[in-house]
């Protein structure tokens, strides 16, 4: 396509778009006005109906929860569509040698590092398994939870070099982690509506308020969330960190699993 055909495109949907934009900004409150009438709400209502102690969990996981399954499905897609465009003629196969500059120096990697890494990315791990079982009673939730777990394998990869990381945590349990979360979400919404119920209308014991487990559904939809989360993420490190090693099939040494 043109830079031509391009920008008549553009033109066409920007012709389209712009009066129901306009018509969005005109309705928003003015600047300044107070706009803590639903916040108010949601605080007097959702204890006493969902048991729960965290309002921005239960604003995502049951009050707008259709939203959020937008947005994850967003996410799933996002994550697809990045792996089909990196993935192509480069090292993929765990045993890759890394590319890198000739002449230029191996720096072991030292002890301390090994160390320090398994020790912090366990702690990570820890923290962000903590983070996502808590959602419904303090700040944080599964995406919250799964983004520090997500990082925790980065720092698996620094301690362990790039072998000895995919070997601990390979590709399809981060596939099965990314698509089994969004299809638990997916299952959350769809079943009750298959009953003849509201989508994410919930059917479970809500358990006693400040309990770990309370909220009914939205500790499935919170889980299911975490794990979505903290698979596309590994899986985009290692997309991404495919692409710094060389493609071809000789096999990598000690002195480059760097």
């Amino acid at each position: 396509m043109t830079p031509r055909w391009r920008l008549l495109l553009l033109a066409l949907a920007l012709l389209v778009l712009a009066p129901a934009v306009l018509r969005v900004a005109l309705t928003l409150p003015a600047f300044g006005a107070p706009t803590a009438a639903l916040g108010q709400t949601v605080n007097a209502l959702a204890p006493e109906l969902r048991h729960v102690a965290n309002m921005v969990a239960a604003v995502n996981f049951d009050l707008r929860g259709i939203d959020t399954l937008g947005e994850e499905c967003m996410l799933l897609c996002a994550v697809t569509g990045a792996t089909v465009l990196l993935r192509g003629a480069r090292g993929e196969h765990d045993t890759a040698r890394a590319g890198r500059l000739p002449g230029r120096p191996v720096t072991p990697r030292a002890d301390a590092t090994v160390l320090v890494c398994r020790i912090f990315a366990t702690l990570t791990l820890m923290v962000g398994l903590s983070v996502a079982l808590h959602g419904m009673t303090t700040p944080g939730g599964g995406f919250q939870g799964g983004v520090i777990a997500a990082s925790g394998l980065l720092l698996l990869y620094l301690g362990e070099g790039y072998a000895g990381w995919r070997a601990l945590v390979p590709p399809p349990v981060l596939v099965a982690l990314e698509g089994g979360g969004a299809l638990l979400f997916v299952l959350c919404a769809g079943l009750p509506l298959l009953a003849g119920h509201p989508a994410l209308q919930n059917r479970l014991p809500l358990g006693e308020f400040r309990d770990l487990y309370s909220g009914g559904l939205m500790v499935l939809v919170n889980a299911a969330v975490a794990l979505s989360v903290a698979g596309s993420f590994g899986l985009l490190l290692v997309e991404f960190l495919e692409e710094t090693r060389e493609a071809g099939d000789d096999p990598i040494s000690d002195e480059e699993d760097r």
